[in-house]
């Protein structure tokens, strides 16, 4: 892994985004890969709780916030589905394998190789040269881009869905499986959005509102040629700063595209995460050794434990 410079750490506060090359081995990402190979084979999700994961705020809402399988994966490693891939049964049409759109949320607290990557080393030095205080992993992905079914991620930002006070306290460090290029759905940014704040969240609805959340305040207009394309190869990284971004429908049909998408936040002694309309309202069980306490944050559901990042809790 190439030395990160405050060069490029001055470009990310600009851009809002930044390439790390070669941060992972091929070794470490093929790891990744044949342990969700292992977990997929194991796969075993009820007809009622096979969620199809969509960015569509219309869809969204439909499928995910009336879903307590959604709401409640927080703490927990959980399958969302791409569209059209079970019949009116909820038996899948295609195998399974093909028909998984994202696994998540914490696949970093509770499977022994993505926890070991979260951790290591290389991400404590990122965390440190990125002078974060206290930071927290509170959320992890494995998601794919599947062969002529895989759908648009529309333009969004991560602080939309995991809101903290003050805003914006939000950083995503994308991990590239495979080749990410512009034919199979590598990341657009709009490099500086970071700079304009949070205008849209999605929240928890009043208790017995159907669906169970809903958008407050409306997204910030942009236009199409805003983005530009940030292909990176196998290993590579993209430190991402809550600016919009998206990826575009599978394009090849012969390629299956992989990132480990992790959800950083960083505090400050006056922030706070989570407030209690947010999604995300499950308990943790805190995973950490003695010298690391997990950290918790008082929101009004109860205590919520998060995992810290080690080696950065000074």
């Amino acid at each position: 892994m190439a030395f990160v410079t405050e060069e490029q750490i001055q470009q990310f506060h600009e851009d809002g985004f930044l390439v790390l090359e070669e941060f992972f081995t091929t070794e470490e990402c093929d790891a990744m890969r044949e342990q969700i190979h292992k977990i997929i084979a194991k796969m075993d999700v009820p007809p009622h709780c096979r969620t199809e994961f969509s960015t569509s705020e219309e869809e969204q809402l439909k499928a995910q916030g009336s879903a307590d399988y959604f709401l409640t994966s927080g703490d927990k490693i959980r399958f969302f589905f791409e569209k059209r891939v079970f019949d009116e049964k909820g038996d899948f049409l295609v195998p399974k394998e093909k028909s998984i759109n994202k696994i998540g949320h914490a696949l970093h607290a509770y499977d022994p190789i993505f926890k070991q990557i979260t951790h290591s080393s290389k991400v404590q030095e990122l965390g440190r040269k990125l002078a974060l205080q206290k930071p927290v992993v509170v959320q992890s992905m494995y998601i794919f881009k599947q062969p002529g079914i895989g759908g648009e991620v529309r333009p969004h930002q991560d602080a939309t869905f995991l809101y903290t006070e003050p805003l914006g306290r939000v950083l995503g460090l994308w991990i590239a499986l495979e080749n990410a290029t512009q034919e199979n759905s590598c990341l657009w940014f709009i490099p500086g959005s970071h700079t304009n704040g949070i205008t849209r969240r999605m929240v928890r609805a009043p208790p017995g509102t159907i669906p169970c959340t809903q958008f407050v305040g409306s997204e910030q207009t942009y236009q199409d040629s805003q983005f530009i394309p940030v292909p990176i190869c196998k290993g590579f990284s993209q430190l991402l700063n809550c600016l919009f971004h998206l990826s575009t429908p599978e394009a090849n049909v012969g390629h299956w595209s992989q990132m480990v998408d992790y959800e950083l936040i960083f505090l400050t002694p006056s922030a706070s995460v989570h407030p209690e309309e947010t999604w995300k309202q499950n308990h943790y069980d805190c995973i950490s050794n003695s010298a690391s306490p997990a950290i918790r944050i008082t929101v009004s559901c109860g205590w919520f434990p998060v995992t810290p990042l080690r080696g950065c809790n000074s």
